[in-house]
């Protein structure tokens, strides 16, 4: 029988030379015989962490720091294996704990640093980095997070910077072209964004979210080389559990709540584990106002602000208080000067980390928590995951479940979100009684008359118009597109201009189906009044498919311009057929892409009755619920005081059905 000495010699062998599993079998015995032996719990440790077996190296670590609290590598070990389990708040003090022992370690302070991004303290992770870049110069990681710490910051010059240090280090470094690509992505440059993608791809083609990422970056320039291929790979990697995409991105082309809630289901247990138990008590009284906070990074001129904020002005200030949760900045406008006014105050989470925000939130005592974001935009999905009220909501800004334990429900329709579907939701689903999508009444229309001629189109001929972003124009609808060109003599199609890059590929691919490409006319973006006063020079919206038209859906319908879509299989695709349906103009919504395009065509060469949809919807404009600001706002508060009753008897969130109000104009 082998001696304890034999046996420590002997896994140690087998671990220098990568044999981990003879490794873990021998240190396992040998430990059973000396369970106190300091590297042997150590080396044990790192064999599980090589296997990936981060829960099962935790044990030992505590075991060895027991023995000897004063080394730097154990503390180091513990903050790697922490950080692996997905709490950071501990991975951190671990790591501080190694630096305080040996405070000249490159490593220690770079993946304390990754540790500080996740909590978002960027400043405090580029101190760690630019340290352990003194001390080691060449270090190629400190340079490519220091990078992501940088962008965050949105010092993007500098970002691009240290990615290319990264690189100049090691130029197959997949991470640094991934992390160009992030950074191109954020500066709206999509074209240079694919091609970093790309590089990344040759160097390590299966890297979480790269697929995803380049896919929606090729999405927004129309490059739809290769697109079917890779939504295939990216579907195939999501069923076996490989986050493959973000899930903001997979909504644009996405056909299944299924999928849609198993990518969201991964992003959110990579990302963001739930940090806390729930909370279920409602900090006040039941006969106390309701205090509501909604988080957005938004609270500018943008699309979600310009929904909401007719809400925000119409809550009952008798029953609720309303907190403006800002995660953004200040843009001068005057949708920010009207939620100003709307709510009792704003608190400025933009640069305070998780756990201070979290502690900044429950300082205003807030019962119900709206996610304005969810993976969309300047989201803090980590501040929910803290669970920063006892009650919180996913609503309007993320159009889909976000397969996280620590939402409690989600706002949505029955048009947009049928009961059926109510399994591919992890949130408790709160139906209004109408249109979930809010809307300002008070929106402005500028009195400006566009000619046809200012704007670029044609003095005859029938305007087809779509004003959505790029990455929702699918291969497929383009198809239906230009055959309805095909089929309507004269006509053209009016689209945003996104970017160079995306017309010059929209214009080859109408050529390539036999469309002159001149057809295709693209209009500028200008400000909102401006820009909904000139949907008078369009004859038709056609709407896209997975992703419907949300706020460009309601910019046209309040401008009096007929929209007609195609009810999809998720949320994303059924909130177009949503605002028609409570517009009271039904007849706009396609079952199928065939009937689709037979009605687009039928509405151009039947003027009459298109005249009378267009008459129809000015005269249920404001009479019908999709509009009614006031009504949405009672709905929602209806809502809010459900689940606010069911927090203060401390059952669990549960499904509510608002009932049907009268108007309240």
């Amino acid at each position: 029988m082998a001696s304890p000495a034999e046996l420590f010699q002997s896994a140690f062998a087998a671990f220098q030379q990568g044999r981990l599993q003879e490794a873990e079998r021998g240190f396992s015995k040998f430990l059973r015989k000396d369970p106190k032996h300091f590297p042997a719990l150590n080396i044990l440790a790192i064999v599980l962490v090589a296997l990936k077996r981060h829960a099962e190296a935790e044990p030992y670590l505590k075991a060895a720091l027991r023995i000897n609290a004063t080394s730097d590598a154990t503390f180091y070990n513990y903050g790697l294996v922490l950080k692996a389990l997905n709490r950071p708040d501990e991975a951190l003090q671990r790591f501080t704990e190694a630096l305080a022992l040996n405070p000249g370690n490159a490593e220690t302070l770079n993946n304390r640093g990754t540790v500080l991004n996740d909590l978002r303290d960027y400043p405090a992770a580029l101190a760690d980095f630019d340290r352990a870049l003194v001390l080691h110069p060449r270090y190629a990681a400190a340079f490519f997070n220091k990078s992501k710490s940088l962008a965050e910051l949105k010092r993007y010059d500098e970002a691009l910077a240290a990615c290319e240090s990264a690189l100049a280090l090691q130029p197959d470094l997949a991470e640094a072209w991934f992390g160009r690509g992030y950074i191109f992505g954020q500066m709206r440059m999509p074209a240079e964004a694919v091609e970093a993608y790309g590089r990344a791809r040759q160097f390590n083609p299966d890297m979480p979210l790269l697929k995803g990422n380049l896919l929606h970056q090729k999405m927004l320039v129309c490059d739809w080389h290769d697109a079917n291929a890779l939504i295939a790979e990216i579907e195939a990697d999501l069923i076996a559990g490989k986050l493959a995409a973000e899930p903001f991105g997979w909504q644009g082309v996405a056909t299944s709540e299924r999928s849609l809630q198993r990518c969201a289901e991964l992003t959110n247990a990579s990302r963001f584990p739930m940090q806390t138990p729930p909370l279920r008590v409602s900090p006040t009284g039941p006969n106390a106002k309701i205090r509501v906070g909604y988080l957005s990074g938004e609270f500018r001129q943008q699309a979600t602000s310009l929904l909401l904020v007719g809400v925000l002005e119409q809550h009952d200030k008798c029953a609720f208080e309303i907190f403006a949760i800002d995660n953004g900045y200040d843009d001068g406008s005057d949708i920010r000067r009207r939620i100003a006014g709307a709510v009792d105050g704003i608190v400025d989470i933009s640069t305070l980390n998780d756990p201070q925000a979290v502690d900044a939130i429950r300082a205003q005592r807030i019962d119900i928590l709206v996610n304005l974001n969810g993976y969309f935009g300047e989201q803090r999905t980590g501040v929910f995951a803290r669970r920063a009220a006892p009650v919180q909501v996913n609503y309007l800004g993320f159009p889909g479940t976000l397969g996280a334990g620590f939402m409690d429900y989600i706002l949505a329709d029955q048009h947009v979100l049928p009961p059926e579907h109510r399994q591919f939701f992890s949130e408790k689903v709160a139906w209004l009684p109408n249109c979930y999508q809010a809307n300002d009444d008070r929106r402005e229309i500028s009195t400006r008359a566009f000619t046809r001629a200012e704007v670029g189109l044609p003095a005859q001929g029938f305007v087809f118009c779509c004003f959505n972003n790029a990455y929702k124009i699918t291969p497929d609808v383009f198809d239906s597109w230009t055959r309805i060109l095909s089929a309507v003599d004269g006509s053209v199609l009016w689209l945003l201009e996104d970017s160079a890059a995306a017309v010059a590929n929209l214009r080859r691919e109408a050529e390539l189906r036999g469309i002159d490409p001149a057809r295709l006319v693209f209009a500028a973006r200008m400000l909102p009044a401006e820009h909904l006063a000139r949907h008078r020079c369009a004859d038709l919206f056609l709407d896209t498919l997975p992703y419907n038209a949300h706020t460009t859906a309601s910019d046209a319908l309040w401008a009096g311009l007929p929209l007609l879509t195609c009810r999809g299989e998720t949320f994303a695709g059924r909130v177009a057929a949503s605002l028609l349906q409570n517009l009271g103009v039904p007849e706009l919504i396609a079952a199928k892409r065939d009937d689709y395009e037979r009605m687009a065509i039928e509405l151009a060469e039947n003027p009459e009755r298109l005249s009378s949809i267009r008459e129809k919807l000015s005269a249920n404009r404001l009479n019908m619920p999709a509009f009614d600001t006031r009504r949405l706002a009672r709905d929602i508060e209806t809502a809010f005081h459900r689940m606010s009753e069911r927090a203060r008897a401390s059952l669990a969130p549960g499904h509510i059905t608002v009932p049907v109000h009268d108007s309240g104009q």
